[in-house]
């Protein structure tokens, strides 16, 4: 066991920095595929719905395995060591995407991203809640949040700049390497945070005792949040994953030009996400609704300027700029302020279960049959619409956003009273108490 000496210290700021700079390694290397689908397309020869069973199933298949299960293990073990593990084997994985010899070996590579997020990301959201006070969470929740946009924002412009100058294998290799190193990083100068015991009222009496992802399931506020979180994801993934292909299809742009106005998106991405942190603490201290109010606002916002730039005329590469940015500014309004509401209402033996329950809805509805969907409509929709097919497909996913917004209004209805009974004193020890699981 390790001496108290030689621990390091807890430092939440730079515990925070460094889960985001690894999540963002990670979905870098889930997000490369995006930007080289034209490449890899071309040399395997592959169809539409074949690239959206690569980007898709690979992971969705394996994260519907591993997400629930390493989540119960976060619940139950040291997160930091977990952490560790799953980030730097995933990308060990995805970076032996580079050897990629066909369909199957690429789809398989795709495996790695399921794994780093399966283990890495609830582990991670559960420390940060150990780590952070309430009132901050929403603003911590989303700086690690962020670094999903800023490993798009990595795979747009280092991914596009990398494949133009030294191909797609080569690409796909640096995209999973990095998180080698931070693995280590973390395992040696991260320190475990103690647990902190949340006060929640007892069961009903006569309730039966049920496992936590029944528990979980059962209380409406993270219901409805995982019904809209995967709503929301398929309408994202979709339009992450094909958003590169329209734009050299629809706009005629090269690969870099596509790459480097989704990198301003990307970018622009990161500070909406900051900003409905900051933005729903504020807004949460007048108005407990707010917690929930600023996603479905930004789902709403989103919306609009989505389903725009997608009826744009080809060559409208202006307009085509500003909604994508202002598309991407709205839509990650949903995240931070999600899994701080999740952190407040599930006692804290269940928050990296319940993080991994929303996760899994995004894997299987969104990463998983996102793409998959997307591509199979662009096919079906090609033969009519003379090879406009893709963009009348993506409208199809991102009008997605609108039972979302239903889902998140209903768990708005019922968030003030499970904040109110999660925040109720511990019930004292009694006879009923005492009888627990040694």
């Amino acid at each position: 066991m390790t001496t108290p000496d030689a621990t390091p210290p807890i430092r939440p700021g730079y515990t925070l920095a460094l889960l985001t700079l690894m999540s963002a390694l990670a979905f870098m290397d889930r997000q490369i595929l995006a930007v080289l689908i034209q490449p890899v397309k071309l040399e395997f020869g592959l169809s539409d719905l074949q690239i959206g069973l690569v980007t898709g199933l690979g992971f969705a298949f394996t994260f519907s395995l591993l997400g629930v299960p390493l989540g119960r293990l976060a619940d139950r073990c040291e997160r930091r060591s977990l952490i560790a593990w799953c980030r730097g084997m995933g990308g060990l994985l995805g970076a032996l995407g580079g050897a990629s010899l066909g369909f199957w070996t690429l789809m398989l590579s795709r495996a790695g991203g399921a794994l780093s997020d399966a283990g890495g990301t609830p582990a991670s959201m559960s420390m940060l809640a150990d780590l952070y006070p309430p009132a901050q969470r929403s603003r911590a929740m989303s700086v690690i949040s962020a670094g999903g946009s800023l490993g798009a924002l990595l795979a747009l412009v280092l991914g596009s700049w990398l494949a133009a100058h030294y191909g797609w294998r080569v690409t796909m290799v640096v995209a999973g390497s990095g998180s080698l190193l931070l693995a280590l990083l973390l395992h040696w100068s991260v320190r475990e945070p103690l647990r902190v015991v949340t006060a929640h009222a007892p069961p009903a009496a006569g309730a039966r005792p049920s496992g936590a992802v029944a528990a979980i399931w059962g209380q409406p506020v993270t219901r409805w949040l995982i019904v809209g979180a995967a709503c929301t994801l398929l309408a994202a993934y979709s339009f992450g994953t094909w958003n590169i292909a329209l734009m050299l299809r629809h706009h005629g742009m090269t690969l870099q030009q596509a790459g480097s106005i989704s990198g301003a998106a990307a970018l622009t991405s990161i500070v909406g996400g900051l900003v409905s942190g900051s933005l729903t603490d504020r807004l949460a201290r007048r108005d407990l609704r707010w917690q929930l109010g600023v996603p479905i606002l930004g789902l709403a916002l989103s919306l609009i300027s989505g389903m725009a730039y997608l009826l744009l005329p080809a060559g409208a590469l202006t307009a085509a700029t500003v909604l994508m940015v202002a598309f991407a500014f709205f839509l990650p309004w949903w995240v931070a302020p999600t899994y701080a509401a999740i952190s407040l209402v599930v006692p804290n033996q269940r928050r990296a279960t319940a993080n991994a329950m929303v996760l899994l809805a995004g894997a299987i509805v969104g990463n998983g049959l996102g793409p998959i969907l997307t591509g199979l409509l662009s096919d079906v929709l090609n033969a009519s619409l003379g090879g406009d097919g893709l963009r009348y497909a993506l409208m199809g996913m991102v009008s997605m956003l609108v039972p979302a917004m239903l889902a998140f209004g209903r768990a708005l209805r019922a968030y003030p009273a499970a904040h109110r009974i999660a925040l109720q004193p511990a019930a004292p020890a009694t006879a009923t108490t005492t009888a627990t699981t040694p």
